[in-house]
This record gives C-alpha cells, sequence and structure tokens, in this order.
C-alpha cells in the first residue's frame, strides 16, 4: 500500500502484525483481544457527517467499477475478497454497497452454507477451492472456509489439535493461491451485540425481512462469547504476509461500506493496470 497515511490507519485494524506461519512455532499466537476493537468506531470517516461518508461511499463503487473492468481486461491478477462476521453483521449489505455497481462480467459472489452430503464426503476446502477466481475475476465470499475454524470450533466438532491442523492448512491454501496470482483480502465485520439484537428483531418486525431470519440465529447468539473467543483465536493464527485480516467496525453501515471500499480502491489503484493492446491491424478497420 503506497499510501502511508492510509497504510498507518490500516494497520491499526489489523490483528497485529502479519506473521508467517511457516516459520512459527507450532502453537498458534496468543488470541487477538476484540474489545480493544471499537465496533462503532468511525476511523475512516471524514467526520462530516453521514451523507457525506454515504455520498463517498457511493463515490468509490463507482471508481470500483472502473477499476474492476480493467482489472478484468488486464488479467494479470485474480481477486478473492472474504466478508466474515457474525449473523446481521452486514455481509449482505457490503456486496450491495461496495460491489453492487460492478459489471456482471468478471464479478462472482458466493454464499456459503453448511456443506451438503457430497461436499462432507470430501476434506473442507474441496468445496472452497472450486469457486476460486480465474485470471481477472473477481470472487466475494459471503463466509467462507473460516466457517470450518468457527462452526466446528464453537460446538466441539473438533478437538483442539483439529483446530491447530487447520489453521496451518488454511494457512497453505492462501500462501498457494498468493503464489499462484490471486489477491487474497479478508475482512472480519466486526459488530457489537446490541446492535446485532437490533437488527435480528428488525427482521422480525419488518415482514419484508422475514426471510433473512432463520431460527438457528438465536441459537447462535446466545453462543455470542463462544464465537468472539473463536475469532480472536483465527484472527491471530491466520493474520499473514500473504492473506491479511481487517477487522472492519461494523456498527454503522455506511461507515462499513466506505471503509472496505477505501482499502480496495487502495489496492486495486496500486497493480498498475492497464488494458491490452489492441491489434495492430484494428487501426484499419472501419465500420459501415
Amino acid at each position: 500500500m503506497q499510501n502511508k497515511t492510509l497504510r498507518k490507519l490500516w494497520q491499526q485494524w489489523q490483528p497485529g502484525e502479519p506473521r508467517d506461519s511457516r516459520i512459527a512455532a507450532e502453537l498458534p499466537p496468543a488470541p487477538v483481544n476484540l474489545q480493544k476493537f471499537d465496533p462503532a468506531a468511525k476511523p475512516f470517516s471524514a467526520n462530516k457527517g453521514k451523507q457525506h461518508d454515504k455520498d463517498t461511499a457511493a463515490q468509490l463503487a463507482t471508481e470500483l467499477d472502473g477499476l474492476q473492468n480493467i482489472f478484468y481486461a488486464d488479467r494479470s491478477f485474480k481477486l478473492l475478497v472474504i466478508l466474515q462476521g457474525m449473523d446481521a453483521a452486514g455481509k449482505d449489505g457490503t456486496l450491495r454497497g461496495v460491489f453492487g455497481q460492478m459489471t456482471p462480467l468478471g464479478v462472482r459472489t458466493v454464499g456459503w452454507k453448511a456443506p451438503t452430503e457430497v461436499e462432507k464426503a470430501h476434506d473442507y476446502l474441496w468445496r472452497i477451492h472450486q469457486q476460486m477466481p480465474g485470471a481477472g475475476e473477481v470472487v466475494v465470499f459471503n463466509r467462507s472456509q473460516y466457517e470450518d475454524v468457527l462452526v466446528p470450533v464453537v460446538n466441539g466438532f473438533i478437538t483442539p489439535e483439529q483446530q491447530v491442523q487447520r489453521y496451518a492448512q488454511i494457512n497453505d491454501f492462501e500462501r498457494m493461491l498468493s503464489e499462484t496470482g490471486t489477491i487474497v483480502l479478508k475482512f472480519m465485520l466486526h459488530i457489537s451485540k446490541d446492535e446485532q439484537r437490533q437488527r435480528l428483531q428488525e427482521r422480525l418486525d419488518d415482514p419484508c425481512k422475514h426471510w433473512k431470519f432463520d431460527e438457528n440465529d438465536l441459537k447462535v447468539r446466545a453462543q455470542w462469547d463462544d464465537y468472539q473467543q473463536a475469532y480472536e483465536q483465527l484472527l491471530a493464527a491466520t493474520h499473514t504476509p500473504w492473506a491479511p485480516w481487517t477487522i472492519v467496525p461494523a456498527d454503522s453501515k455506511t461507515h462499513r461500506n466506505l471503509m472496505i471500499a477505501t482499502m480496495l480502491r487502495e489496492v486495486l489503484g496500486n497493480l498498475d493496470l492497464k488494458y491490452p493492446p489492441g491489434a495492430p491491424a484494428m487501426d484499419k478497420i472501419k465500420v459501415k
């Protein structure tokens, strides 16, 4: 990241220094303390009011559309964006607000749910690998492989040893992606428990949002502390130089979009993307 001011601000919302898991000790590092990251903060705001932030985010979304067009035409890179967070943290809203203007050609979203019987018959990364971006493609994950070190950990489906093993496997998987041309950006949408309560209640109160509500959401909410602990562990263990995490304060929907769009614009803008040159013969072609 070339913008030093932005880089410094961005680093304040990362879970420490990226850790090269290949040379680190076998045991994972100390968990991140999520209580040090205020979910109501607005670090990327210009402090000129909500409408200003909303307008800025919309302008950034337009810029990202233009950058994505060049990204697709250039085809030198692949981009995987991971949106991970508790229920109602704003994954769908981010897809609409940040990626909604991008041309469908070259952009794909994947929403992950519980694995099917066919998927469970394979290793847990099998289904993930099939959805990786191709050359020039942007793929956005709504949830991700990190569900496999959240749900099984909270519910005791895997042992602590298997948990550590999965961290290492995911790190190696993402390193392979990075070394073969895929940029991996991971955003943890950090929402407060009270804000989640309000958003879940809105889904119950508004008939148009009933489809978003699942009774299992309440079960997961009752396990809030356990999930926060699982997030703290995975953030520390899988924050690597090739696939860093950014913790995004997500109580404000507008700021959430503003922050993620700002980061994406900076990353794409630093790639020196170019449209490929046309064939010389095209200069002589006249459309009649």
